[in-house]
């Protein structure tokens, strides 16, 4: 969560520096802002439907790849200090139940408690099933915001962030541990089953 919101203000105090540093446009930028606030144009990009598209699509692939690992496997890690396989799915459910409470007056998933959660289990089951309630959990929270709670302010987590910035930092964080997920499978001689599926289809035999 303290990432979440460094993330955030890091980005919100890079944007800030760029615009005291060309003092000399602010006549362009008040003309730019005013076409702005003038222009009715329908966006091309809606970010609501996109976000539930994307927490959809690594929901699936989370679990295949959950599942294609065998049980045993789950105590793995690639060296010591790093997360091991059953800890890094359970730190992308936790991040799941946890950045939709960073906007005001989204109530916390029940049961979940973030203190030892990553390593509070490496059942396999138990594991999966986690992963499947924390991404209905994110859908879910994502599905009941309005296109215009995107722009809602959060000023908690710095003067211009919205909660946009908070679901496009979530569906960052889940893309980012994807690709580490997918490395974890392949360094215990797993194919993720969806490159599988693809290289039966092509007549190929599934490699690593």
């Amino acid at each position: 969560m303290r990432k979440a919101t460094i993330c955030i203000l890091a980005l919100l105090a890079l944007s800030a520096v760029g615009a005291r540093a060309i003092p000399s446009g602010q006549s362009m930028n008040a003309q730019q802002g005013t076409a702005a606030s003038a222009d009715k144009t329908a966006p091309s990009y809606d970010m609501k439907a996109q976000a539930i598209v994307d927490l959809q699509q690594m929901q699936k692939k989370y679990v295949d790849l959950a599942q294609a690992l065998p049980a045993d496997k789950y105590n793995w890690r690639p060296e010591p200090g790093v997360r091991s396989v059953s800890e890094l799915f359970l730190h992308v459910a936790g991040a799941n139940y946890g950045f939709p409470t960073m906007m005001t007056g989204t109530a916390p998933a029940p049961g979940y408690k973030r203190e030892g959660f990553e390593k509070s289990t490496t059942d396999k089951a138990q594991i999966i099933e986690q992963l499947n309630r924390s991404f209905a959990y994110a859908i879910a929270a994502v599905q009941n915001m309005t296109n215009a709670d995107f722009a809602k302010p959060e000023k908690k987590l710095g003067p211009d962030a919205n909660d946009g910035d908070v679901i496009y930092l979530m569906v960052m964080h889940g893309h980012e541990h994807l690709g580490q997920s997918i490395a974890y499978a392949r360094m215990n001689g797993v194919t993720p089953p969806w490159t599988e599926e693809a290289q039966k289809k092509e007549g190929k035999g599934a490699t690593n």
